[in-house]
């Protein structure tokens, strides 16, 4: 395969185009449903509300019995309570006491709010006009039956559920949780908790890797650490090709002489991309193996995190079912300059912040890709065009906002 650079856009289309999305499917109760991937439309099966409801405290009456000037005088005919309403007709020239939520009674089509009320031994005087409608909430104010309330690809959130249960729905068609594959390769990786012998490191991609896909409704698989042999790494690669839907490994993708895991991948399988014409994440991979896509990420921990955020993360809503969310990017002032050579499109990390009604970012000190304190204190990532020169202090800028999409 030759050797070229991707813009972080053609290679985002390039990977969503072969992602396709999960064929399995499940029904699970609506309590068991949060953050699941709808797989079916859903309908409203009633009105909600399913009668005319108060939205006040007050008394319910007819519009056509205040005409004129206020104040206007009705006679008490009952009382409407939330889930026990009034029985019997309301006469013409009376009212209904009733409170938020009662049924309006049949005839009356509006409610007089109580602060415009008072009430005497001859009954009640309403001091303010009251017009058809006022404080009802008609049946199928929020959605009337037969409306379409939720498209299949929405992820439900808690918001949805609530409403799904108040039109008495008890469970959902869902897109299946896809089961993918982690794991980190480097003779120089330890587990954390192990002792390191001289020239090694603590493994940290694997758990920053398995926390940003367990916000995603998958199976996270964690094949621990392969060594830099390409035996092992094939092993690897089958195992999960067998199991998973989707492979994320970091490290070995360089081309040192100890970087086995992009030749292996084009030896089972095949590889569509290679090299990002990104900072930091030049060194990406992405093929498939015989049955599971394969996303292969360097292995400095901000490299993987940068284009975990940017291509596996958008991917893999992809085979959850979901269209990959938006990336929110805001436009900030950048308080002290970046230095940029242009060539490549860049990430830095940054915080922003609201100041005299405006957003103001600064990046977070040295942006060498070895270094995750500089995500540690960041909420933004500063999004720099690769045709772009240093950016001087009070430029305005990109910034994409961590946890908002990302």
């Amino acid at each position: 395969m030759a050797e070229q650079r991707t813009d972080l856009d053609a290679a985002r289309r390039r990977i969503l185009a072969d992602v396709q999305p999960t064929r399995e499917r499940a029904r699970v109760a609506l309590r068991d449903a949060l953050g699941r991937v709808l797989a079916d439309r859903i309908v409203a099966p009633m009105d909600l509300p399913p009668f005319p409801a108060s939205a006040m405290d007050g008394y319910a009456l007819r519009s056509g019995d205040a005409v004129g000037a206020p104040p206007h005088r009705f006679t008490l005919a009952g009382t409407s309570y939330a889930g026990r309403p009034a029985s019997g007709p309301v006469p013409k020239g009376a009212c209904v006491r009733i409170f938020t939520g009662a049924l309006v009674p049949d005839g009356l089509d509006a409610v007089a709010i109580q602060e415009d009320c008072t009430h005497d031994e001859n009954g009640i005087l309403v001091h303010a006009p009251v017009g058809p409608g006022d404080h009802v909430r008609r049946a199928g104010h929020d959605v009337p039956a037969g409306t379409p309330m939720l498209d299949p690809g929405r992820r439900l959130t808690e918001y949805d559920l609530g409403w799904l249960a108040a039109c008495g729905i008890t469970s959902v068609a869902v897109h299946g949780c896809p089961r993918i594959a982690v794991f980190s390769t480097g003779d120089e990786l330890v587990e954390p908790g192990g002792v390191l012998g001289p020239g090694q490191i603590f493994d940290a991609n694997r758990i920053t890797l398995s926390a940003l896909l367990a916000q995603l409704p998958v199976h996270v698989v964690d094949l621990g650490i392969v060594p830099d042999d390409p035996g092992a790494i094939r092993e690897a690669l089958e195992r999960a090709d067998h199991d998973c839907q989707a492979v994320v490994t970091s490290g070995g993708v360089s081309v040192g002489e100890a970087d086995h895991v992009r030749d292996v991948v084009a030896d089972v399988g095949r590889l569509e991309l290679w090299k990002l014409n990104l900072k930091p994440g030049k060194p990406l991979a992405y093929g498939r193996l015989r049955n599971a896509a394969f996303f292969g990420l360097p292995g400095n921990p901000v490299s993987t995190v940068v284009t975990a955020l940017m291509l596996v993360k958008p991917a893999l809503e992809r085979l959850c079912g979901m269209e990959p969310e938006a990336v929110l990017a805001v436009p900030a002032v950048l308080r002290g300059g970046i230095r940029h050579q242009p060539g490549r499109e860049e990430f830095q990390r940054g915080t922003v912040s609201s100041r005299h009604g405006r957003l103001e970012v600064t990046v977070t000190g040295d942006q060498s890709s070895n270094r995750l304190a500089s995500f540690s204190r960041a909420n933004c990532l500063v999004r720099i065009p690769k045709d772009a020169g240093d950016l001087m202090e009070g430029a305005e800028v990109q910034v994409l906002l961590l946890g908002r999409g990302l």
